[in-house]
C-alpha cells in the first residue's frame, strides 16, 4: 500500500502519540501545533505529556525521519484534526479550534486531499468543518456533492479517538476504530490511513453515526459512574460503606456497578453527554441528570470538608491529586483541580496542600491563591490535620494507618477503607 504523507493538527494528548505510531508505522508524518515551545521540545525528541511508552516512539519516529514538528501548516496528502473542542455556556461545541485549522488548510488545497476530524464533536461537526473549508475555496467540492463543472474533490470523515490515558500506545494500536465518511470513498479512504498503525478491526460507517457513537460511549459510562456516585450520596447519609455496599452487589452475576469518587473530569466523559444533550434536549433527560449528579459531587466533597473544619481553626488541609485519573498528568475538567481551588478560594485563611506527582507546578489559575501550595506526598501527609484524597496515584497507596493517625480523612476513592 503507498504511503500517503499526512499533516497531523494538534500535538497533544490524543494528536502526539497518534502521530508517533503512525509515522513508526512507515507513514510520512508532519505534526502541527501552534505552541511553538511544544514543537521545539518535540522536535528535541522531549515529550510534552506523560505517557508510558511515547517518548522511546518519538525519539525512534523522529530518527527514521518519518516525523517532524512544526508551527506552519503544510501540504499533505491527508490531515487529521485533533484539536480541543470545548463547549460553551449552553454545552454545545464551540468551534473556533476546528475553524482556526479549518482556514489554514484551506489554502493549501490542490483537490484529492482528505481531511479526518478526530477530535470528540457533536453530529455534523465534520460537516460544518467541511462547509467551513468549501466557503474559503468554491473552487473545490466534498466528494457526493454535485459536481457539474468537475470541480478537484475534497474527501471528508470523522474517526474518533477511542485510547485511554496511560494506555495509550498499546489502545492505539489494539482498538477497533469507527471510521465514518461523508462518502463511500471518504470512509475507504480514511480506513487506508488507520490500516497502517491499527490492528483492531475498522469499523466503517458515515460520519454523523461515527460522532455520535463516541459520545454515546462516553454517555453510557458517564450515566454508569453517576449511579456509583448517588449511591455514594445514599450511602454517606444512613451511614453505610459504599465500597463494600458495590463490592456485595457485584457479587451477582448481572451486575458491575463502577466505583464512585469526586466526580467525573477528563475532556471526554465530562464533556461528551453535554453535546447529546445540546443536540436533542427535550429526549436527553437521564444523560442531563447523570451530568448533573457527577458535576454535584465536588460539591459534597468542598460540604464534607467545611464540616471536618468545624471547631479547628485554622487546620491544614491536603488535597491529594490534581488529575483526573490515576497515574497521568492530565488536569483536563478534573474534579479534584475543581475541588482544590474551590477550598482555595472558599477557606482563604486556611493552607492548602496540593500534592500532585506528575506536574512540577500548579497551573496558572492557582497564581491568585496565595494559600495553596505543591507540596509532596510525605509532607502533606505529615504537615495536614485533614487529608482529602480526591485521585487513586498510586504514590497514595503506601500511606499508612500509622501516618494518618489522629487526622481527619475524607476519602472519596475507596483508598484506604
Amino acid at each position: 500500500m503507498h504511503a500517503p504523507s499526512v499533516a497531523f493538527v494538534g500535538l497533544g494528548y490524543i494528536g502526539l502519540p497518534t502521530a508517533v505510531v503512525l509515522a513508526n508505522s512507515g507513514v510520512n508524518v508532519t505534526g502541527v501545533d501552534v505552541k511553538k515551545d511544544n514543537v521545539d521540545r518535540i522536535n528535541d525528541g522531549i515529550v510534552t505529556i506523560i505517557e508510558p511508552g511515547l517518548e522511546e516512539e518519538l525519539r525512534k519516529a523522529l530518527d527514521s525521519g518519518k516525523f517532524r514538528a512544526t508551527t506552519d501548516m503544510v501540504h499533505a496528502d491527508a490531515y487529521i484534526v485533533a484539536v480541543p473542542t470545548p463547549f460553551t455556556d449552553d454545552y454545545n461545541v464551540d468551534m473556533k479550534f476546528i475553524y482556526s485549522v479549518a482556514e489554514s488548510i484551506a489554502p493549501l488545497l490542490k483537490g484529492d486531499e482528505l481531511v479526518v476530524l478526530e477530535s470528540t464533536s457533536p453530529p455534523k461537526t465534520t460537516h460544518r468543518m467541511a462547509q467551513r473549508i468549501l466557503e474559503l475555496r468554491p473552487d473545490l467540492v466534498a466528494d457526493g456533492a454535485d459536481n457539474p463543472d468537475n470541480k478537484p474533490v475534497i474527501y471528508f470523515a470523522h474517526c474518533p479517538e477511542r485510547i485511554l490515558p496511560g494506555k495509550a500506545m498499546e489502545e492505539l494500536i489494539t482498538n477497533d476504530r469507527i471510521i465514518g465518511g461523508d462518502s463511500e470513498e471518504a470512509t475507504r479512504r480514511a480506513k487506508e490511513i488507520y490500516a497502517f498503525f491499527c490492528t483492531g478491526e475498522l469499523l466503517g460507517t458515515d460520519a454523523i453515526t461515527a460522532e455520535m457513537a463516541k459520545l454515546t460511549e462516553n454517555s453510557f459510562r458517564d450515566v454508569n459512574i453517576a449511579f456509583a456516585n448517588e449511591l455514594s450520596l445514599i450511602c454517606d447519609n444512613l451511614g453505610i460503606n459504599v465500597w463494600e455496599l458495590i463490592e456485595l452487589a457485584n457479587h451477582h452475576p448481572r451486575v458491575n456497578i463502577l466505583q464512585p469518587g469526586p466526580g467525573v473530569g477528563g475532556h471526554c466523559i465530562a464533556v461528551d453527554p453535554w453535546f447529546i444533550v445540546s443536540a436533542d434536549p427535550e429526549n436527553s433527560r437521564l444523560i442531563r441528570t447523570a451530568r448533573q449528579v457527577n458535576d454535584g459531587k465536588p460539591d459534597w466533597v468542598v460540604d464534607k470538608v467545611d464540616k471536618a473544619l468545624a471547631g479547628s481553626g485554622i487546620a491544614k488541609i491536603a488535597t491529594l491529586g490534581l488529575a483526573f485519573k490515576a497515574d497521568i498528568d492530565d488536569l483536563r475538567e478534573s474534579p479534584a483541580l475543581n475541588i482544590t481551588r474551590r477550598l482555595a478560594e472558599r477557606f482563604p485563611d486556611n493552607p492548602i496542600l496540593a500534592v500532585e506527582p506528575n506536574v512540577k507546578k500548579l497551573p496558572s489559575n492557582f497564581d491568585d491563591h496565595d494559600n495553596v501550595v505543591l507540596v509532596s506526598t510525605e509532607d502533606a501527609i505529615e504537615e495536614a490535620d485533614i487529608v482529602v484524597v480526591l485521585v487513586d496515584h498510586k504514590e497514595f497507596k503506601d500511606v499508612s494507618a500509622t501516618q494518618l493517625k489522629g487526622k481527619k480523612i475524607i476519602d472519596t476513592k475507596g483508598l484506604w477503607v
